[in-house]
């Protein structure tokens, strides 16, 4: 078995949802980190989109922006965020790639303040373009650590729409129908959302960890599919590309 840490399994993990010849919309950090994964493995026509307006870049190494040099190099067109916008909202994006401080059981993301909004206990940048992505994006993933803190029964602030307020609720905001959160993956488990009620449930289980301890992690009652099974650990090849082209100077997976 390869040795690991725990974000370069959330990577390889993430890198596996997205299908060759898709469009992703990503910012930096580990989502990038995970697009670049998949093209250099399984999807080598994977198309990334970055915010500030980069379609397509032939990434030489890892950006430390959204507005990095990187995510222009050899792209298909270096264009603006208005441009981005335009394309999620024609419903040419498959999958987008968020974070957040907060998620709740309907997968909403606060990555705007903790506390109360006139006075928070601490503010953070705001939704930049996430509303946008995980509004009209068809695919929604994030990858967050696994904690009650994060993971609680309601966001102190919506910044970017998963379910909202359950089944129906999107579709009522004048979102796209058949549009919404995806896949949560986080340092415990790969979770994803009842069809039905649109809660958060687990799918899958990383090495060593129980359901119970995913859910003393969780502030809300957790659903669970009938078999969840095991996620597979990174593969050796895996591993070697992750870090010795995406990520060979540490910036993501050194932390």
């Amino acid at each position: 078995m390869c040795e690991y840490c725990t974000i370069e399994l959330m990577i390889c993990v993430a890198a596996q949802f997205l299908k060759d010849g898709s469009t992703v919309g990503v910012g930096t950090g580990a989502p990038c980190a995970a697009a670049m994964l998949a093209q250099k493995t399984h999807a080598p026509n994977l198309l990334i989109i970055f915010e500030a307006g980069g379609f397509a870049p032939q990434l030489p190494s890892m950006p430390i922006s959204v507005g990095d040099s990187r995510t222009f190099h050899k792209a298909l067109m270096a264009a603006s965020m208005m441009d981005v916008f335009n394309t999620c909202q024609r419903g040419m994006v498959d999958y987008s790639f968020l974070g957040g401080a907060q998620i709740d059981t309907y997968g909403n993301l606060n990555s705007t303040i903790i506390g109360n909004y006139d006075n928070p206990k601490i503010r953070f940048p705001g939704s930049g373009g996430a509303n946008d992505f995980a509004g009209f994006c068809w695919h929604t993933i994030t990858m967050t650590p696994h904690t009650r803190k994060r993971f609680v029964k309601k966001v102190d602030f919506l910044t970017t729409p998963g379910y909202l307020t359950g089944p129906g609720s999107r579709e009522a905001a004048g979102l796209p129908e058949d549009t919404g959160p995806y896949k949560v993956i986080t340092d415990l488990a790969v979770l994803g959302f009842d069809e039905g009620t649109k809660r958060m449930q687990v799918e899958k289980l990383h090495p060593g960890v129980s359901f119970d301890q995913v859910q003393e992690n969780t502030e809300f009652k957790l659903l669970k599919i009938p078999v969840i099974e095991q996620t597979e650990p990174p593969q050796k090849k895996e591993l070697e590309i992750l870090r010795d082209e995406v990520d060979p100077h540490g910036f993501v997976i050194g932390r």
